[in-house]
């Protein structure tokens, strides 16, 4: 008896959490950014806490469309700091399996990328609107979801700028 109850109430639980993943959400994420600049003087290889706020449109349960503001905080390395962030607009692909999805992502971000000397001068700034994708999995319950992502940003002359980051969302119904 124990054990049909235990089985009702996970399958219930399972049907609850699945049902309540379309519509619009609202989430935040933080992590490890990375960036990797060489360009004349300007050299910053260097890890950062970075972070980022999304917003997102699921109609199906297969697709999103997804935007966010994505800051890599300051990598530093020597006497100059790289400070790098946009905003990025993805579709996002899920495979629904239970209450976890396996997603991936491709888009765009508009980016601000600059590199300045401890004196406060620039002596590299570029913007300007790249490729973005990513790959992540999340676990959702009712209307919120834990996710893990690693996001790739194919910035210009920018030679590696990727967020490893662990977020949460939350669905409007």
């Amino acid at each position: 008896m124990r054990k049909a109850t235990l089985v009702t109430a996970l399958l219930l639980a399972s049907t609850a959490s699945m049902a309540a993943d379309n519509g619009l959400y609202l989430g935040a994420s933080l992590g490890d950014a990375n960036v990797d600049i060489d360009q004349g003087l300007a050299q910053v290889d260097s890890d950062d806490t970075g972070f980022k706020f999304i917003v997102g449109l699921r109609p199906l349960d297969w697709f999103a469309v997804e935007a966010s503001y994505v800051n890599f905080g300051e990598a530093e390395q020597g006497i100059l700091a790289a400070e790098t962030d946009g905003i990025s607009a993805f579709g996002v692909f899920f495979l629904p399996v239970g209450p976890v999805d396996v997603f991936a992502k491709a888009g765009l971000i508009s980016f601000d990328t600059s590199v300045e000397l401890d004196g406060g001068n620039d002596i590299f700034r570029e913007d300007g609107t790249d490729l973005a994708y990513g790959v992540g999995v999340q676990f959702r319950f009712l209307s919120l979801a834990v996710r893990a992502e690693y996001e790739k940003f194919d910035i210009d002359d920018v030679k590696d700028a990727n967020m490893l980051s662990l977020g949460v969302t939350y669905t409007f119904l």
